[in-house]
């Protein structure tokens, strides 16, 4: 028994160990992408699929065997198709890690505080005089796409002109604001719904939809629900629900400026659910 571990131990080098570790992280990353999407059902229909080709070539089932061979020649082309959500958001998160933009080009924190007062503010108001919004902060991942699909503003950001987008019976308030920067790119953009089926049924329209972009980019989005005005903050498909004013600028600057905190209070977004009972803007929704 000794030799046998011994010579087991020879023969592990530390490229076989770093290998290992790197082939763990791409099988758990995979498996984090189709964690809770319907791919997982897909997944295990070709997992049974493959066993039964398995089985049949081990018990000499030569049609079920051919059958199952061509099949995997259109399989191939037809996963590709099937797994397209999985496969972009794969890419576009090895795109972010290879950018280094968070290393090249610092937020600017006075802007990360105006645009964090101004859409808090924005969003409190609306949660007071219970109208519905959706607001989507862009980060590294381009949302040009997204923001062709609404009507092109390029304004300033400001409380007073979201207030104005979201009235109630106007053209462009059921869509989503898009903003980058300090600018607001677009309004009344569409957003794909949430793939994921995990909560998704006791969510309305606009949390499905600002689970559905954070899905698929890294950008922060605010919701307001326009049936109890409750304010929530929604990134990496994560959401955080019953924010007042005060608690979402701070987690809006702690997001866009991830030094902010380091610099001030050295709070995080998800910790940072308690009220500021100093503060004079903080609202309770309705």
């Amino acid at each position: 028994m000794p030799q046998l571990s011994n010579s087991i131990l020879e023969q592990v080098r530390l490229t076989t160990l770093i290998d290992i570790g790197i082939t763990a992280l791409l099988i758990y990353g995979l498996f984090s992408l189709i964690r809770g999407t319907r791919a997982v059902r897909l997944v295990i229909g070709v997992s049974v699929l493959i066993v039964v080709y398995v089985l049949a070539a081990a018990f000499g089932l030569v049609l079920l065997t051919r059958i199952l061979q061509a099949g995997a020649v259109v399989g191939l082309f037809a996963l590709v198709v099937i797994f397209q959500p999985e496969i972009r958001r794969a890419l576009d998160r090895i795109g972010r890690v290879g950018s280094f933009a968070w290393l090249l080009s610092p937020a600017d924190s006075r802007a990360v505080d105006r645009v964090a007062d101004e859409v808090a503010r924005a969003a409190g108001d609306l949660s007071a005089e219970g109208h519905g919004a959706l607001i989507v902060l862009e980060r590294t991942t381009g949302l040009e796409e997204v923001a062709e699909t609404g009507v092109m503003i390029h304004g300033d950001v400001s409380s007073d002109l979201i207030r104005t987008i979201f009235a109630p019976r106007t053209a462009l308030h059921d869509g989503a604001v898009i903003i980058r920067g300090e600018t607001i790119l677009a309004a009344g953009a569409l957003l794909p719904l949430a793939e994921t089926t995990i909560h998704v049924e006791r969510f309305g329209t606009r949390h499905r939809a600002a689970l559905g972009i954070a899905e698929q980019t890294d950008a922060v989005v605010i919701v307001v629900s326009e049936e109890n005005g409750q304010i929530s903050l929604v990134e990496r498909s994560r959401i955080v629900r019953n924010l007042n004013e005060a608690q979402l600028g701070r987690s809006i600057r702690h997001l866009l400026d991830p030094n902010h905190g380091r610099r001030g209070r050295g709070l995080s977004w998800r910790a940072d659910r308690s009220p500021d009972p100093k503060s004079s803007t903080a609202r309770a929704p309705r």
